[in-house]
């Protein structure tokens, strides 16, 4: 089952009026054009109908422009020695995305407001679902449920604003009048506390999962696994070894024995997905189909169904996979190569190189808006295992170090063996030394979750890595570990909102 979603012509209060859209649905239906008039704010959050509908439309939010494209993909991905611009100098905007790759990037990049408002009206959503969700007269589980939903929600937002620009304006409740509207940036250990909160709050009355329609929605494993990475920014290795034993000893998940396939739309929501962003094709609205995240990345050139050719693997990349690594081949489209799925990636394409895992086959690109039904990955099962496995290392728990990481080896070479690969591929890792674990376990981040939704970049810099890997392409310590705080946010603040250091 997928989400889908329909225009409800009805309106909330986000700062100003946006459209409040889209009703959940177990098929992909036509839907009509957003109507023009809307319900005035003030006749909505009046029974579970219109909270229903709040909900959707948050969810609904995750998978537009400014929360999976453009500017997510530059300020999440770019930076990293995973990733290139791509493309070619006939798109215009190759010259803002270039300016994350090599580290140039001032206040005044276009990307960095589109990442900021993105975060920040998913935030408002949310703040609006927490706010007046509660007043309503309906069933208690199910308001305790939206509830949760938007507290996960609204802390993976911030988790993502937090850890791209450090102190940032902490809301957690629609403003009550106009002196609360601009507000200072807040110092980052208490916006890491306020996530951790949230997610609390979101576990504890979460499901494990959901059947039918429901399918896709967030659960309690979603919110233990976002707080095992919460825990892992700050170093809270005993709480990252509890909240990813959780998942864990859970049961509910397994890793994929098709490393290539669990990224296609027929195996949506597998027993590895953790948490991933619910996409949909509904024909005849486009603006309700989002193809972005994918579009923007897949093969461009000499070809119908081509994409613009955005985020592009890296030479060092390749370099990094050890001999007969299968997940080489379902990381990394190459140019002249022919997919698992029969497409050929001409040798006229415009780069040598493309991410495979955000690769929709051609005749489902051309009949699917660019893609649009193709999910977000955004936690699977092995990012779980793989933070358990650095957490215990850190902790001086080897064993279990060693065991997490064997699982996320061992797929790998079960499944490069069984087609030809020599018995000896990609060995256990036995070394007890924390140095050299802490080592295996970072290479073995890179090539698991290589091109994954916006991982590797941070990562580098949580691990206190960047001047040595970043900086031959021009990171500097003491600055670059965050990015500037978008000019326009400031001066449209009055200045209440202050620069980060070196912008």
């Amino acid at each position: 089952m997928k989400i889908g979603y329909k225009n409800s012509g009805k309106a909330i209060l986000i700062i100003g009026l946006l459209p409040l859209s889209f009703m959940l649905s177990c098929n992909k239906s036509y839907l009509e054009v957003p109507p023009q008039a809307q319900q005035p704010v003030q006749q909505f959050w009046q029974n579970q109908n219109d909270a229903t509908e709040a909900v959707n439309a948050m969810y609904a939010n995750t998978r537009g422009w400014t929360f999976v494209a453009f500017a997510p993909m530059a300020i999440e991905s770019l930076g990293s020695d995973d990733a290139t611009t791509g493309s070619d100098p006939t798109d215009g905007s190759v010259a803002f995305m270039s300016q994350f790759d090599n580290f140039t990037v001032t206040s005044t990049n276009r990307e960095l407001p589109d990442f900021w408002n993105g975060m920040y009206i998913e935030i408002n959503y949310c703040n609006q679902v927490i706010d007046n969700i509660p007043n309503i007269n309906m069933d208690a589980n199910l308001k305790a449920r939206y509830i949760a939903e938007a507290k996960f929600l609204r802390a993976y937002s911030y988790f993502r604003l937090v850890r791209a620009f450090g102190d940032v304006p902490l809301r957690l409740h629609l403003p009550a009048n106009s002196s609360e509207y601009n507000i200072p940036r807040t110092p980052e250990d208490q916006v890491w506390a306020a996530i951790e909160q949230d997610l609390n709050d979101a576990e504890s009355v979460l499901p494990p999962s959901y059947s039918g329609p429901d399918v896709g929605r967030i659960t309690k494993g979603a919110a233990q696994a976002l707080h095992a990475k919460v825990a892992l920014y700050q170093k809270k290795w005993a709480d990252v070894v509890t909240f990813s034993n959780k998942v864990i000893q859970s049961g509910l998940y397994n890793l994929f024995p098709d490393f290539e396939k669990q990224y296609r739309i027929q195996n949506e929501n597998n027993s590895e997905s953790v948490y991933e962003i619910q996409c949909t094709y509904l024909p005849n609205n486009v603006p309700a189909s989002n193809s972005q995240y994918c579009q923007i990345q897949q093969p461009r050139g000499g070809f119908d169904g081509n994409g613009w050719g955005y985020n592009n693997p890296t030479q060092d990349l390749v370099d990094a996979f050890e001999p007969n690594d299968p997940r080489l081949n379902a990381t990394i489209l190459f140019r002249g190569s022919t997919s698992a799925e029969g497409d050929l990636i001409p040798l006229t394409a415009a780069n040598p190189m493309y991410n495979y895992k955000s690769y929709v086959p051609f005749p489902v690109y051309v009949n699917d808006n660019g893609g649009s039904d193709q999910n977000v990955r955004v936690i699977r099962y092995s990012d779980v295992l793989l933070m358990n496995a650095e957490a215990n290392n850190e902790l001086g728990n080897t064993s279990d170090a060693l065991a997490s990481l064997e699982k996320v080896r061992k797929r790998a070479r079960d499944f490069a063996i069984a087609h030809g690969a020599p018995a000896n591929t990609l060995p256990p890792v036995t070394t007890t030394d924390q140095t050299a674990l802490r080592a295996a376990i970072y290479h073995e981040r890179r090539v698991e979750l290589a091109m994954d939704f916006n991982s590797r970049y941070f990562d580098v810099i949580r691990q206190g890595r960047g001047t040595a890997v970043f900086g031959p392409m021009g990171w500097k310590a003491g600055k670059n570990e965050v990015w500037p705080i978008p000019q326009s946010e400031i001066d449209n603040s009055f200045g209440v909102l202050t620069q980060n250091p070196g912008y």
